[in-house]
């Protein structure tokens, strides 16, 4: 089999990138070690940044996200008993987020796929890519039994953290940063109304907590946990507990409590591969950078990669614009290196990391300050709806 774009991993990265180099009459082939039911069943943030819900528009796949996505203006930040708004709409210039789960994103796009007729392959075994410092890589895999190779152009790794496209590089290719943090998020999901319209970012001396939401019927919460903790230490009474323990009081009595319907715990790092592109092989998204979700970056971050990657294969397709392709890892980067500074800055300050009391009070200073000038809020406003996308020229 032979296509111009070959894309390993059918997570919302690329299905985005494939679905938007269809629609530029770019063939492209998805090979995805997982089933589709099993990538639906990821849950993870749900936080897009105006920049994401417009380039899902461009893909032709924001029908429901807006229909069913909330709109928000602003979040709070929660610390020494109070609460201060953000108001992103005014310090960002008229920009805000939009609340829509990131399954909701990767059901769309999948259906989008589905219903174009292009070529997935789900459920592939021993997925290798080669010959990518030549002019014809290709990607070699097993389904059902069967071995394929695909042909290409270009190989498009958007199989995440754990995929073999970043594990394919040399270790003397590929410098790796990362920052492993010492607590995780425990989260669950309950059907009951949020506590909050807007999202609450909290403080505590217990540690951090995070009110989140999916609709208006279902809610995601987190609170600080150690990465030593177990599920099954947390039942749902302890849980609420404790989440309500690190609320201000006016929040905490207007909580709705109820039955988990899904209970997690995820360890938070910081990380970025440098370079992002090997010869004619691209890294997208948590192949090559992770960021803890303390500032909602995560997708939004793998859908600037993908805004980054379909430009320049589209004028390189439709322009004759090689030159471009070498510019990739270096746009990419420049955003990335901003988004992971913004995300170590929200975890930094709003997590426990020992029990020192001065410690605790810096941060609160410091919360303090942002919260109340204008230049903090714009700071903070400007990060959180999504630094703008570079040109690629």
């Amino acid at each position: 089999m032979k296509t111009q774009v070959a894309i390993i991993g059918a997570g919302p990265s690329g299905l985005l990138l494939g679905r938007l180099l269809a629609l530029q009459g770019i063939d492209n082939v998805i090979i995805e070690a997982k089933s589709p039911d099993y990538v639906l069943s990821r849950i993870r943030a749900g936080v897009l940044e105006q920049g994401t819900a417009n380039l899902l528009r461009e893909a032709k796949v924001s029908e429901r996200m807006d229909r069913e996505g909330h709109v928000h203006e602003g979040f709070a930040l929660s610390f020494g008993g109070q609460v201060e708004r953000i108001d992103l709409k005014k310090y960002s210039g008229g920009k805000t987020v939009i609340v829509y789960g990131q399954t909701e994103v990767t059901k769309d796009l999948m259906d989008a796929r589905a219903e174009s007729g292009a070529p997935s392959f789900y459920e592939a075994g021993d997925v290798a890519v080669h010959d990518i410092d030549s002019d014809h890589p290709y990607v070699t895999f097993v389904k059902d039994g069967r071995p394929y190779t695909i042909a290409c152009d270009y190989i498009a790794g958007c199989d995440g953290f754990h995929g073999v496209s970043r594990k394919s590089v040399p270790t003397e290719r590929i410098k790796l940063f990362e920052r492993v943090y010492p607590f995780g998020w425990l989260g669950i999901l309950s059907r009951t109304p949020p506590v909050s319209d807007e999202l609450i970012y909290a403080n505590h001396e217990r540690g951090f907590a995070l009110c989140s939401m999916r609709s208006d019927t279902l809610s995601r919460y987190y609170v600080q946990c150690s990465l030593t903790d177990k599920v099954e230490d947390w039942s749902d009474d302890r849980f609420w507990q404790e989440l309500q323990s690190r609320l201000p009081e006016q929040v905490a009595h207007r909580m709705v409590t109820g039955p988990s319907i899904e209970k997690s715990i995820a360890p938070l790092r910081s990380f970025v591969a440098e370079p992002m592109q090997f010869g004619r092989m691209f890294l997208v998204g948590d192949a090559a950078h992770i960021v803890p979700p303390t500032g909602a970056k995560g997708l939004n971050l793998a859908a600037s990669d993908v805004y980054t990657l379909y430009h320049v294969l589209r004028r390189r397709y439709n322009e004759g614009r090689i030159d471009l392709v070498a510019k990739y890892s270096e746009i990419c980067l420049r955003r990335i290196w901003k988004a992971e500074r913004f995300s170590w800055w929200m975890t930094s300050i709003l997590h426990k990391f020992s029990d020192d009391p001065f410690s605790q009070r810096i941060q609160e200073a410091e919360l303090a300050y942002y919260t109340r000038s204008e230049a903090g809020l714009a700071n903070i406003a400007e990060n959180y709806v999504g630094l703008p996308y570079e040109t690629v020229e």
